[in-house]
């Protein structure tokens, strides 16, 4: 066989074969930002309700909020359309455009708009024949087109929900857009709802092939603003955490939607809980709250620079639930760099404060050790906490207490990276 000839087959052969590595260098630690869904939805009626309606006045009104009352200096770039920002119809040359009477200067101005400010810009799509409000939603045959268009826009990053399409489409769709995206040249965060429409969990989801197509992907339901929506997301997700927890790092990330801090179901320490929870988890941190009225508790909660640290630590690893008592106090593990760790005593408990007593040997910390402890809300400072010390924290009702640990002394024996440890063995903290 000659060598052009060989040269042509391998070639065939290559392209045959399924690419979908996304590649994109992006996401290194989670997303931070503003969605416009769970707080704003699908209002799209802008002359009984101007000032909550989708529109381009509501996001370059957010984004103002963004720039400049402190989000975006601590990691918040992102401001985000959920669905319901097109027309009901593309144009003539099949592509999507805005709403022209909601959006009359076009994305690409806001796009223009938001980076001038220093955030960057994400917009919604749907694998289906509609997105799942029923506006125009991207097939297989329109799949490189979109892309094509978000990226002439200006656009940052893509959540590419899943209404309206099956199983099969799905399964050959986010990967195609995957490729489609990095074929544009523009650097796009891919955010993927595949998992949450196949149950989450393997056999169904392959989180191998997941972690290569997309940035990050939601598992499960939509969350509402109530605690028990919080609630659900949370039992689910440290439910199934040997599945999800390993598949989590740096480019690719689980996420349990949307921070509702700000809103109407949460109580103060519900707030804190959430934001805490969702740091462990390695959460992307997606406020969907209205900037222009937030109160100051929960600016505060949403603004910790300690928590938000914790949440954007370079390793990437996911904490777990490392302990679940029958007093409904729960502790949850997340291994950090430079051999630090955050944890989070969590109660369920409706009744009163609780006084939790434990020591970091029952917490599976290595002997001989000694921290220095932060707490991440109250900025409180432990000195001197050795491995076999007992302490006690009160965890007030639907609360939490958040510590960040890092040591001043170590055991002379060498420990190692764990990502993961088997079902039941626990689960120590990352030592480097």
């Amino acid at each position: 066989m000659g060598t052009a000839v060989l040269s042509e087959l391998l070639l065939a052969v290559a392209l045959a074969l399924p690419s979908v590595a996304l590649e994109n260098g992006l996401a290194l630690t989670p997303p931070m930002g503003w969605l416009a869904w769970e707080r704003f939805r699908c209002n799209v009626d802008c002359r009984e309700d101007p000032r909550n309606c989708i529109s381009e006045t509501l996001f370059y009104e957010m984004a103002d909020r963004l720039a400049e009352d402190g989000w975006r200096d601590l990691g918040y770039k992102y401001i985000n359309i959920d669905d319901c920002w097109s027309a009901k119809q593309r144009d003539a040359a099949g592509r999507l455009v805005p709403d022209r009477e909601r959006f009359p200067r076009g994305i690409k101005a806001l796009a223009d708009y938001v980076h001038a400010r220093g955030l960057k810009l994400g917009i919604y799509g749907d694998l289906g024949i509609l997105t799942c409000g029923g506006y125009p939603g991207t097939t297989l045959d329109r799949v490189e087109q979109d892309a094509q268009t978000f990226a002439e826009w200006g656009v940052d990053m893509l959540k590419l929900d899943g209404c309206y399409s099956s199983g099969e489409e799905q399964a050959k769709g986010y990967p195609e857009m995957a490729r489609a995206l990095n074929a544009t040249g523009r650097p796009i965060v891919y955010s993927c709802s595949w998992p949450a429409y196949q149950g989450g969990l393997p056999p169904k989801v392959n989180y191998t092939i997941l972690a290569e197509v997309c940035n990050l992907w939601r598992n499960y339901d939509d969350i509402q603003d109530s605690w028990d929506s919080v609630l659900s997301i949370l039992d689910w997700f440290f439910a199934n955490q040997d599945v999800l927890q390993p598949v989590a790092g740096p480019g690719h990330w689980n996420d349990p939607d949307m921070l509702i801090i700000g809103n109407f179901g949460l109580s103060y320490e519900q707030s804190r809980s959430q934001m805490a929870l969702w740091t462990v988890m390695a959460a992307p941190l997606l406020m969907s709250t209205d900037l222009r009225t937030i109160s100051p508790s929960a600016k505060e909660i949403l603004q910790n620079r300690l928590m938000i640290q914790i949440n954007q630590d370079p390793l990437g690893i996911q904490g777990r639930r490392i302990v679940k008592e029958k007093s409904h106090i729960e502790v949850f593990l997340r291994p950090l760099s430079q051999a630090a760790s955050a944890l989070v005593f969590f109660s369920r408990r409706t009744d009163m404060p609780f006084v939790y007593t434990t020591s970091l040997a029952k917490l599976h910390f290595p002997e001989d050790a000694v921290y220095e402890v932060q707490d991440v809300y109250s900025g409180k400072i432990i000195r001197g906490l050795k491995t076999e010390d007992s302490f006690s924290v009160v965890i007030n009702p639907t609360g939490v207490v958040m510590w960040y640990l890092s040591p001043t002394a170590l055991p002379a024996q060498p420990w190692h990276i764990v990502r993961q440890r088997a079902p039941g063995v626990g689960f120590r903290p990352v030592f480097l």
